[in-house]
């Protein structure tokens, strides 16, 4: 049986922050694994990472999922915003720098979030306690791990670099930084955040 326990430390959530050499907390968020018969809960750390009054907002790594697998996210406790994005598909094929449609999804405790099949997905914790929610993810299969389960793909999120925003603190609220790594974005509901030069 695997560990269910898992986190995401610093080093690795390198390769998609907007400030990649800023120190940051040693582990940015832990994820006990039950997979479809018990949840998964993920517990965010509180904070930013970058210089004071600009620093991005402590997130999840993100990813899509490989197989048509809609999940569901409760918001237990603290407040974030779940950011979601679909790729545009060429020759039968998603292009990881052309995104069909972007939504920022402001999330707090009792919030359900459903996410549909095809959409990356990764939430951020804007609050100043801890994020915490649970998914019903499945991580059961042979191979699975609490840290890299196999229904997930975040190669494609690594290649970018993170996903086609940042959201990073601005005057003590949340607004967003384009990644310019994306060519385009066709479609966007940014729920009023302020997108920074």
């Amino acid at each position: 049986m695997n560990d269910p326990f898992a986190s995401r430390s610093h080093e690795k959530m390198k390769e998609v922050l907007l400030y990649p050499d800023a120190p940051g907390p040693a582990e940015h968020y832990y994820m006990i694994r039950g997979g479809s018969m018990k949840g998964n809960i993920t517990v965010w750390e509180s904070g930013t990472v970058g210089p004071k009054g600009k620093g991005e907002y402590i997130k999840t790594y993100g990813h899509y999922h490989v197989d048509d697998l809609p999940e569901i996210y409760w918001t237990l406790a603290g407040e974030g915003l779940a950011l979601l994005q679909k790729r545009v598909e060429e020759n039968g094929e998603p292009a990881n720098d052309r995104i069909e449609e972007f939504k920022v999804i402001p999330v707090s405790a009792g919030h359900e979030l459903h996410i549909e099949s095809g959409w990356g997905h990764l939430v951020v914790n804007t609050g100043s306690t801890h994020l915490v929610t649970k998914d019903d993810s499945p991580v059961a299969g042979i191979g699975d791990s609490a840290s890299m389960p196999t229904h997930a793909d975040y190669k494609p999120v690594q290649a970018m670099g993170g996903f086609a925003y940042f959201v990073v603190e601005h005057g003590g609220a949340p607004a967003l930084v384009r990644n310019p790594r994306y060519k385009e974005v066709l479609k966007q509901d940014l729920a009023g955040l302020e997108v920074l030069g």
